[in-house]
Formats: C-alpha cells, structure tokens, sequence
C-alpha cells in the first residue's frame, strides 16, 4: 500500500467467524494479493449471463490489474459493464486465506503506468510475460495488442479457514 492510499475500514462479521476470530488487516490482505500467481475474473455477458476466468495480474498501487485482447469475451464483457469481482486464494476448505475484491475495470493508457506495470509484470511472472507499451496497450510479439485494466477495490472480503475461520469485510472510500 502506497503511502497516499487511505487505509479501508476494516469489520470482523461474527456471523460467518469462529469465536475469538479478528478481522484480518488490510496490509496481510493485500499481500495476499501481491503474491497471488493466479486470480478469478467475473464479468457478465451483455445479456446478463456470467463469465469467468483465471488470468495473472499485479496488485499495484492500490489496484489489481490484468490484462486482456480487445476481441477477447471478458474485454467485450467490460465494454457493456466495467463492475468486476476478482478472487484468489487457497483451494483448499480447512486452511489458507481466500480474497475477494469487487470494483470497476478502468482501461490503464497512460504510457508512463503501463510501462512501470510492464515491468511489475515481468518481475513477477518471468521473461515469457515482458509486454512492451504501444497505443495505450501491452504488445508482445506473438500474441499482439493487450489492453489493460485496474480495479480499485470498492469492497473486499478476506476469509480465513481452518481454527479460527474468519471473515472480513474491507470498505473503501
């Protein structure tokens, strides 16, 4: 979390938490994030139905983002209806820390940011993901343009398993 990022208001919901469970902290949380090598996208069809999909992505200066082709569903989605719900986590039922995070897609083109998430990305993933910056987009070679997109949480949820569970509510301003 950058130093200008306000922190979200953070609640314990006893409903879904086992006695004596805290609310996780944001900054645990968005390590989580950070680290994550694999996220869930939900967009919906313009005609309500809903998609998902695994995609790589870098938490960065308060926002998750990812990319996508122009042509592909989940840009097509986005261009109808930018609201999103992205998960990552352990796929597993008595451990780990699962997240949530709902907001809008906003398309990232300014030539400065996507250069430094280009790199971010590279760091992250290795060599086979370095995206050079053209026309407001990612390129590689092979794969052509990409356009990229940042969701700043509106709402995130972090729910711990295992002895304590625990469920955690984020608001964002």
């Amino acid at each position: 979390m950058s130093t200008t990022e306000q922190p979200p208001a953070t609640e314990l919901d006893a409903r879904y938490s086992s006695e004596g469970a805290t609310a996780r902290p944001w900054p645990e949380t968005a390590a989580v994030l950070t680290d994550a090598p694999l996220y869930w996208l939900s967009t919906v069809h313009p005609d309500g139905r809903p998609h998902v999909t695994p995609l790589i992505g870098v938490w960065s200066q308060g926002a998750l983002h990812f990319c996508t082709g122009p042509q592909e569903r989940k840009a097509r989605n986005l261009a109808a209806n930018p609201e999103v719900v992205l998960t990552t986590g352990a796929n597993t039922l008595d451990s780990g820390f699962d997240v949530v995070v709902e907001g809008r897609a906003d398309r990232v083109t300014d030539h400065g940011r996507l250069t430094a998430l280009a790199r971010e990305w590279e760091a992250k993933y290795g060599a086979d993901w370095h995206f050079d910056v053209e026309d407001g987009s990612f390129v590689q070679a092979e794969a052509g343009h990409a356009h990229v997109f940042a969701v700043h949480p509106r709402t995130a949820f972090g729910f711990g398993k295992g002895e304590p569970y625990s469920q955690t509510r984020y608001r964002f301003t």
